[in-house]
């Protein structure tokens, strides 16, 4: 009830958290006959009154509010208690205003924190001087015998008969909890794993010790150990350590590691500290999780007898269109950071057959969505002698098979852990042609953001309404066969109809699209003519234009964005989470 005790004292706690009363305090807040309180008045003479030998009464008056305010329980007791001030003889007491009460209150936190600190500093003086009788280092263990040194995975994986061993381990302190002065918790980080190491008396107590800090580098030996029953640790094992020492301690106070980044900052913010961020859980499982499925592509590509080539960054011809070229000078020439290594590897085929690549590719965009990238990783293969049937069917053997082997391979159990939600998909993929795509739009009323008016053929598809198209069906998707004025020079027309091309995006619940391939136009005739249609100038393309003279063949391929790819397996709301130093528009630091 509002003024009972129970009433005040939740009042009090709600806005000063760790708030406690004592009985005897509680005692002090008179009731009255219907269960509610009356808050006691303590009077103040400052003309009369005494702090010696006042009691607050009336009769015998204090002569300052801020000793009325210590004397009876300090700022914890104010919503209980009137304090009654006199100022002069001719007048009589009335309630203190709020201004003095304001400077009366202040004064005293004023007051409290110069003790607090005054006591903090005798306390780190005290603790400072007990360490001063402490050893620099530990002592040395009595054998003095040099160790094996091994890393954490080979530690948690030796045999039982090895446990009575002693080895010697190197890191980063992940974490530190200090239990009494006589016990130290550490968590090992080598970049193999974590390993939970336990500092105990002699070893503990130590300078060294005390000043170690979360991310210096040490040297850990001893012995280990299952963790106790009922107990876990990283591994299921731990260290007892018995000799040890710090390589390079990690800064402390503003410096300190877990002072500089916080998972509240800012995306921005994180991202200027991207190299210490990398430190956290998080992002260090993503990057053992990309390494693998990068692994897995190789491993497909590999089982499927491609082979892999390494095609130039540094171009000066183009393969996606101008308005997302970025521009250099090449000593004194103009160039440009390749789009796609697509039109290289089609040079390829003719000596190695099935190729592909995994490499950087760069987009101009001045696009700052979830999905998008200025640098992002292409994996992209050509194929000669294939139909467009066939090369459908590959990409469904490339995602499925990929994810086979990422799944079931040495980091299946983390990839199950990080993203436990995760459902493969079934093949076949449903199979969509792009006029399709435009009637099912329309049936449910999805219209173009710029005019409100229906999709039409020729209307690209934005991605807004691809991803409402792809989440709402809920399944991959083999979008087929595009209009040729939506698509490139190189595109093969469809047999059937001159206005398609034999062109598929692969679209995933989640991000949209994740793959863009297409048969290629193998006749010179066909492909001088898409230079003009786009007016390109065919001179920086020779080289382009010679696979048409020897030797022609049906052929076809695709790029795979790998970002995108990752970011649907690991079930991540942006694309940039799954980069080591993403670049997007206004980012290239650090």
């Amino acid at each position: 009830m509002p003024g009972s005790v129970e009433w005040i004292i939740h009042q009090q706690a709600i806005h000063q958290p760790g708030f406690k009363m004592s009985e005897h305090e509680v005692s002090k807040l008179s009731l009255r006959d219907d269960g509610e309180s009356v808050k006691r008045k303590l009077f103040v003479c400052l003309l009369r009154g005494s702090d010696e030998s006042g009691d607050g009464s009336e009769q015998c008056p204090f002569a300052t509010l801020i000793h009325a305010i210590n004397a009876n329980g300090g700022l914890a007791n104010l919503p209980a208690i009137h304090f009654m001030v006199r100022k002069t003889d001719d007048e009589g007491f009335q309630e203190a205003a709020k201004a003095a009460m304001k400077k009366a209150v202040n004064a005293i936190e004023i007051a409290e924190r110069k003790k607090a600190n005054k006591a903090g500093k005798a306390e780190q003086q005290d603790s400072v001087a007990a360490e001063a009788d402490l050893p620099e280092l530990p002592p040395a263990h009595p054998s003095g015998a040099p160790l094996k040194t091994v890393k954490i995975r080979d530690l948690l994986s030796c045999p039982k008969d090895h446990v009575a061993e002693r080895f010697t381990v190197n890191g980063w302190a992940h974490a530190i909890r200090q239990q009494g002065k006589s016990l130290l918790f550490v968590t090992l980080r080598d970049g193999t794993g974590y390993l939970q190491c336990i500092l105990q008396g002699a070893v503990a107590k130590c300078q060294a010790a005390r000043r170690l800090t979360r991310e210096s580098t040490v040297s850990l030996s001893g012995k280990l150990q299952p963790v106790p029953e009922g107990q876990t640790a990283p591994g299921g094992h731990e260290l007892i350590v018995d000799d040890w020492a710090p390589v390079h301690v990690a800064p402390s106070g503003d410096d300190a590691f877990e002072t500089r980044i916080n998972e509240e900052a800012s995306p921005d913010a994180l991202f200027n500290l991207r190299h210490l961020v990398l430190r956290w859980d998080k992002p260090a499982m993503i990057m053992r999780l990309r390494a693998a499925l990068l692994r897995a592509f190789r491993d497909h590509y590999d089982s499927c007898g491609y082979v892999e080539v390494t095609p130039p960054c540094l171009v000066q011809s183009q393969c996606e269109g101008g308005s997302t070229l970025f521009h250099l000078d090449y000593y004194g020439e103009p160039a440009y950071l390749t789009q796609s290594s697509q039109l290289y590897l089609e040079t390829v085929i003719p000596v190695v057959g099935d190729t592909y690549c995994i490499q950087s590719s760069f987009r101009a965009e001045a696009s700052r969505t979830r999905r998008h990238l200025s640098e992002f990783t292409h994996i992209e293969a050509e194929c000669p002698f294939i139909t467009y049937e066939q090369l459908l069917d590959r990409l469904e053997l490339l995602i499925c098979d990929v994810l086979d082997r990422f799944m079931n391979g040495p980091q299946g159990e983390l990839f199950r852990a990080f993203n436990p939600s995760f459902v493969p998909p079934k093949r076949p993929f449903r199979r969509m042609a792009y006029t399709d795509a435009i009637a099912w739009l329309n049936e449910r009323g999805i219209v173009k953001e710029e005019d409100g008016k229906p999709f039409v053929f020729g209307d690209d598809i934005p991605e807004k309404p691809e991803r409402f198209m792809t989440d709402s069906i809920g399944e991959p998707i083999l979008l087929c066969r595009f209009p040729a004025s939506l698509k490139s020079f190189y595109m093969f027309r469809d047999p059937k109809d001159p206005l398609l091309t034999e062109s598929v995006d692969v679209l995933m619940p989640g991000v949209g699209e994740i793959v863009g391939g297409s048969m290629r136009t193998w006749s010179e005739e066909d492909l001088m003519a898409g230079f003009k249609r786009e007016g390109l100038s065919p001179d920086p393309y020779y080289w382009y234009i010679d696979q048409r003279k020897y030797g022609s063949c049906p052929h076809g391929g695709y790029g795979l964005g790998f970002e995108r790819f990752l970011t649907w397996c690991l079930g991540q709301e942006h694309i940039r989470e799954v980069c080591l130093y993403p670049r997007y528009m206004k980012r290239c630091t650090p």
